[in-house]
């Protein structure tokens, strides 16, 4: 915990189905550690360029179950983005280019307001670029079609991270050899699988989908993780 008492709990995702029966369980799963029963979730666009039909979406998937609302960036954030951080259970970032996020999240201080709202006991979360996003590094293609290592994510849990690591043919040998290379070593998460930070130790793994794993990788070894399959 952190010198405030409060839990800080990230649930970092590395790849997000848009089948019902393997999204809905990881979506139950991170709501779980919300601190209301229909929580507040603050979904966050900008990997997207605040695109309008994945905000759509993510009312239409957690409206049911959660109070949502979109955090737009574009034109320009609103002016009580501080307050509205930090009056959510869940912060939940979407997929997309990485790099671009961080950089707009970091002109409007965004990174800042993350760290508060984590630091207060909202649960973040999010899948691919929503998952890298909290970690020192990570693998992404945020700078064109093929993969690179990324230095400068939030650093709120230490190495790196991989998303993808079952859905992309070049994820695994890409972050293989940049670990080998001497980038930070860290997790990596197939398709379905989240991986639950208390604080910055890993406390649980879990999966929607059978044969789903997350891993541990090394400049020596990859070791796997087996999850806990959610019903």
């Amino acid at each position: 915990m952190s010198d405030t008492g409060m839990k800080r709990t990230i649930v970092a995702i590395g790849g997000l189905s848009w089948e019902d029966d393997e999204r809905r369980p990881l979506e139950d799963y991170f709501l779980s550690f919300a601190r209301r029963e229909r929580p507040k979730v603050l979904f966050v666009p900008t990997a997207v360029g605040d695109d309008t039909e994945a905000s759509l979406y993510a009312h239409e998937q957690l409206g049911d179950r959660a109070q949502v609302r979109h955090l737009p960036f574009f034109p320009w954030p609103p002016p009580d983005l501080r307050a509205l951080a930090l009056d959510q259970d869940v912060i939940y970032v979407s997929g997309g280019n990485t790099a671009n996020a961080l950089a707009i999240w970091r002109i409007h201080g965004f990174d800042r307001v993350l760290r508060e709202a984590w630091e207060g006991g909202v649960v973040l979360t999010g899948w691919s670029a929503g998952m890298i996003c909290w970690f020192e590094a990570g693998v992404t293609d945020s700078f064109g079609p093929q993969l690179d290592g990324m230095l400068d994510g939030l650093g709120f849990l230490p190495g790196s991270a991989c998303p993808h690591y079952d859905g992309e043919a070049e994820r695994r040998p890409v972050y293989q050899r940049l670990v080998g290379e001497g980038f930070p070593p860290g997790l990596a998460a197939d398709d379905c699988v989240a991986l639950r930070f208390d604080g910055t130790e890993l406390a649980e793994v879990v999966s929607s989908r059978t044969g789903a794993r997350a891993y541990r990788v090394t400049a020596e070894r990859e070791d796997p993780i087996e999850p806990r399959l959610l019903a």
